[in-house]
């Protein structure tokens, strides 16, 4: 082995004790913590509970993208206004997804497509109209508007979302 080899062996052994000796610390504060917050994995009916409230509250900001974009435009109109007829489109195109996200809500576990879809559709939303704003510098205000809200959407429901139950 060369003597560099050999160095960065000692280098990094003695830095695994270091980090040990943290990590060790840092387990005990966190059992601490745990201990005394009463941290605990989410309860099904608890995510369920939580999930229903976001299919509302999500539903109802899909439906009020119109008046989102009439107060604050360059976080939700582009083109600069100029484009109505995709803007009319994706307006009516939201307006009906939040409408069955509401519905959903009495039943989410029967509605899981719709949840994956609405997830899924808002990640790659998202990440195309982050492409396209960072390369057109006119609409830059969509990076602290819809992207982020897309995001938002696509990580609650994700997380909220029940997963199948096994056939085994």
């Amino acid at each position: 082995m060369s003597v560099v080899g050999r160095q960065l062996m000692t280098h990094s052994g003695r830095l695994c004790f270091g980090l040990s000796f943290l990590n060790a610390r840092c387990n005990r504060l966190n059992a601490n913590i745990t201990r005394t917050r009463g941290v605990r994995p989410v309860n099904p009916d608890t995510k369920e509970y939580y999930l229903r409230i976001a299919l509302r509250l999500f539903g109802v900001i899909f439906l009020l993208v119109y008046p989102l974009s009439m107060v604050w435009p360059s976080g939700w109109v582009w083109h600069g206004g100029e484009g109505i007829y995709y803007f009319q489109m994706i307006v009516g195109v939201y307006a009906v997804l939040g409408i069955f996200l509401i519905l959903a809500a009495k039943d989410p576990k029967e509605h899981r497509s719709l949840i994956s879809f609405t997830v899924w559709s808002s990640v790659v939303h998202a990440l195309i109209m982050a492409a396209q704003a960072i390369g057109d510098q006119n609409e830059y205000g969509h990076l602290v508007g819809d992207v982020p809200a897309l995001l938002l959407v696509a990580a609650v429901l994700g997380y909220l979302t029940p997963r199948r139950e096994s056939s085994a």
